[in-house]
């Protein structure tokens, strides 16, 4: 279908949580929006804040890794259960190039819908439930470094100034190239 421009941090809609899916039929082109965004830019997982639509929902596909998962879509979904912690290192396409180590749960267990409407119950661990924990975090307006302790924070501070104020420059520039002016 169409990639999408991805919004980067400092965008205030990214802060937001999400709201739940009410048609699953209108979200189909979407997801394929998602995918594509997704792919374009080597992500494994998005969220549909990050391209600017209120709704929680994301996709996630982790097979180029060394794990063998077929594309996921997960609509209106709710963690349940949470077990074990593993630490690894992440990034997020909406804070580009830069990658923190976070602990995370190993297991999940996750409430979800697919995209035919149906609804579903399943545990995830390993990277696919370390992905689901991020993308959530995304619907619930929580970006990697907001996990992060201050001290630890501070070394990224000026980076997230930076992105933060080239954030702000795209969304006056989109906004312009739609007739709003700020």
């Amino acid at each position: 279908m169409a990639v999408r421009d991805i919004l980067k941090y400092g965008n205030p809609f990214l802060r937001t949580r999400c709201r739940n899916v009410d048609d699953f039929i209108k979200v189909s082109n979407l997801v394929e929006d998602m995918f594509d965004t997704m792919y374009e830019e080597d992500g494994i997982g998005l969220a549909a804040n990050q391209i600017g639509e209120d709704l929680n929902l994301f996709v996630i596909d982790i097979n180029h890794t060394d794990e063998t998962e077929q594309p996921r879509i997960f609509i209106n979904s709710n963690i349940l259960e949470k077990k074990g912690e593993c630490i690894s290192v992440e990034g997020c396409l909406s804070i580009p190039g830069i990658q923190v180590e976070l602990k995370r749960s190993e297991f999940i267990t996750l409430q979800y819908y697919s995209l035919e409407g149906s609804q579903k119950k399943k545990e995830f661990n390993g990277l696919l439930a370390r992905a689901i924990q991020h993308e959530m975090d995304h619907l619930n307006g929580i970006f990697i470094v907001d996990r992060l302790s201050d001290l630890v924070k501070m070394q990224y501070k000026k980076d997230l100034k930076a992105i933060e104020q080239n954030s702000v420059k795209e969304s006056k520039a989109r906004k312009k190239n739609q007739g709003i002016v700020l």
